[in-house]
């Protein structure tokens, strides 16, 4: 095992180096600047389509407000709270202020993989629309780039079992032991029983658990956070200070804190904020290209909401919660530290978050089984659904019992894999998106097609 995990630990160092950083923000910044700002500057616009997109408008399975709760499902996880946590503990209070900077250019990345998910989206063999980066790579990009498509639905059905069902599974299991004694194999059995009942029933099914559960699950969250900041509202101003002074220079060891140099709050910060908010990874999309939608922009405004909604909102709350309670100096790490910020200043505040963890990471296992097994069915067909889908529920009982830093490890490398294929089709498409952007807003929103066309 220490073998594996060295050989592993080599590759991650590799792909979440320099380059891979450039890359993530790169892109998001040459798309942001190519849309002149606009999904920062549209946020509104988008809210606004949110709350009418919860009936469907268009060709699609569903609706477009149930897309956009499939997407916050796989991604308002672990990510939100252990992740958050796990990158102010390895980088300092300055890697929350490269979550945000992740986010606000990921906004303009996961605009683009919506309108280009929309665009070039195909229906199968059963009917359904399917699409998502191999998709949009294929239809859009030419035979010449196919094996790019490929290349990233191999990676995608391997890194689902990483950071949407082992990671999810693991941090489950952790904090119901710690926090309730809970056994971990029991743990493991009662989700694999609570998937099974929601993903055999495929997307209509994930999209109308998701659209019940997602907001009610992020608002009590967010009210649970917001109480922690108010207590703590004389820290506030000195937790802001943290996060902007230790963004560009050293963080010094303080109690249990070892410290850190301003590459760890970058390389922490951005690495975790796109594990949390998933912008460039490519998953997105394959939730959106469902979608019940009047067009590609119309998708693309609602699909950017998940990125500031998951980390300039929810992954805020928390960082926020752990500097200004003081527990980021404590010497714990993941969960346990999120915990412990809530703990200090509400009462059953561990037991809390061990609650919030575990129904976030269920409905994350949900919305990545279905981003999974569609990278499955555009490399093997429909016929390999069924199997996916029970060895996904089979996964589950081994991730609630595994090793959880090995486990983490895997899914950073795994995301790394995924994201390169994505970000090199999204600038190449980045034209097609400007002239799709300029054109809608050109005619007030009226120039789209029901739906998008399915690619023949």
């Amino acid at each position: 095992m220490e073998a594996l995990n060295s050989i592993v630990g080599a590759i991650n160092g590799v792909v979440w180096g320099p380059l891979m950083l450039v890359l993530i923000l790169g892109v998001g910044f040459f798309l942001q600047v190519g849309l002149k700002f606009m999904p920062i500057l549209r946020i509104g616009t988008g809210f606004s389509l949110l709350f009418k997109g919860r009936e469907g408008q268009g060709d699609g399975q569903i609706s477009p407000f149930n897309a956009l709760m499939t997407s916050l499902s796989a991604t308002i996880g672990t990510g939100n709270i252990a992740g958050v946590a796990t990158a102010v503990f390895l980088g300092g209070p300055g890697a929350l202020f490269w979550m945000w900077m992740t986010a606000l250019v990921g906004m303009a990345t996961k605009y683009a993989e919506a309108v280009c998910a929309v665009k070039y989206r195909e229906k199968d063999e059963l009917g359904n629309f399917v699409g998502g980066p191999m998709y949009y790579i294929k239809n859009g990009l030419g035979a010449k780039w196919a094996w790019l498509g490929v290349a990233f639905a191999l990676f995608g059905a391997i890194a689902a079992f990483g950071i949407g069902n082992g990671v999810q599974a693991n941090g489950v299991a952790q904090v119901l032991e710690s926090n309730f004694g809970v056994n971990t194999s029991v743990t493991g059995v009662v989700l694999m029983v609570l998937t099974a009942a929601v993903i055999l029933g495929g997307i209509t099914r994930i999209g109308a658990v998701a659209g019940k559960l997602v907001p009610a699950m992020a608002i009590a969250y967010i009210v649970a956070g917001l109480l922690v900041l108010i207590i703590n509202i004389g820290e506030i101003g000195n937790a802001l200070s943290l996060v902007f002074t230790y963004a560009f220079t050293p963080s010094a060891a303080e109690g249990g804190f070892a410290g850190a140099a301003v590459w760890a709050a970058i390389r922490f910060g951005v690495a975790r904020g796109v594990f949390s908010n998933e912008a460039g990874l490519g998953s997105a999309p394959i939730a959106h290209a469902a979608a019940e939608t009047k067009g590609p922009v119309n998708q693309g405004l609602i699909a950017m909401l998940g990125t500031f909604i998951d980390t300039i909102i929810v992954c805020s709350i928390t960082g926020l919660a752990i500097i200004s309670t003081g527990a980021w100096t404590s010497g714990e790490s993941g969960a346990a530290l999120t915990s412990l910020a809530f703990a200090t200043s509400l009462p059953g505040g561990g037991h809390l978050i061990a609650i919030a963890l575990s129904i976030f990471a269920f409905t994350t296992i949900l919305g990545w089984s279905f981003y999974g097994e569609k990278c499955v069915e555009f490399l093997l067909g429909v016929k390999s659904l069924l199997p996916y889908r029970i060895l996904w529920i089979v996964a589950i009982y081994f991730g609630a019992t595994a090793d959880l830093g090995f486990v983490w490890l895997l899914a950073d490398t795994l995301n790394a894999m995924m994201a390169i294929p994505n970000l090199i089709a999204l600038a190449l498409l980045s034209p097609i998106v400007f002239k799709l952007t300029k054109e809608f807003f050109a005619s007030n929103g009226q120039s789209e097609e029901p739906g998008g066309k399915p690619a023949e």
